[in-house]
């Protein structure tokens, strides 16, 4: 039987794996659906993620875009115009998430599939542009 796994700290978080801080990153209902949002359109400002995402709540969103930026994923420009514009945009880190929601998108498919579903959802796939440059990780 393996060891358990031994909690580590990471800026003032504990964690006992990688899975565990991965998940802590694009875990929950909305980033990966924030995420794959901002990867079909590039730039998208805080009412067109609210219409592309109608169930989520504006204090959920604005919650969730906080925190993808803090952690690296997400950039916020905030022009200084009357009224204020900001947008929202992946950065080359937030790029990098991508072939994992890609890779979610199609473990979807299969699983509904295996539900003996019939194309459900629509969706012609997961496109995005490539990010101008990968940070090395």
């Amino acid at each position: 039987m393996p060891e358990p796994c031994k909690i580590k700290e990471l800026k003032g978080k504990t964690y006992r794996c990688y899975f565990e801080l991965t998940l802590s990153v694009i875990g929950g209902k909305w980033k990966p659906i924030i995420l794959n949002h901002l990867a079909l359109e590039q730039i998208m400002r805080f009412g067109e993620l609210t219409r592309s995402i109608p169930e989520i709540t504006q204090r959920m969103l604005t919650k969730q875009l906080r925190e993808l930026e803090a952690d690296g994923l997400v950039h916020r420009e905030v022009y200084r115009e009357v009224p204020p514009r900001v947008e929202y945009s992946l950065t080359a880190l937030g790029y990098t998430i991508i072939p994992i929601l890609q890779h979610m998108r199609q473990w979807g498919v299969d699983y509904e599939k295996h539900l003996g579903g019939e194309g459900l959802f629509e969706d012609e796939g997961f496109e995005c542009a490539e990010p101008p440059e990968l940070l090395a990780l």
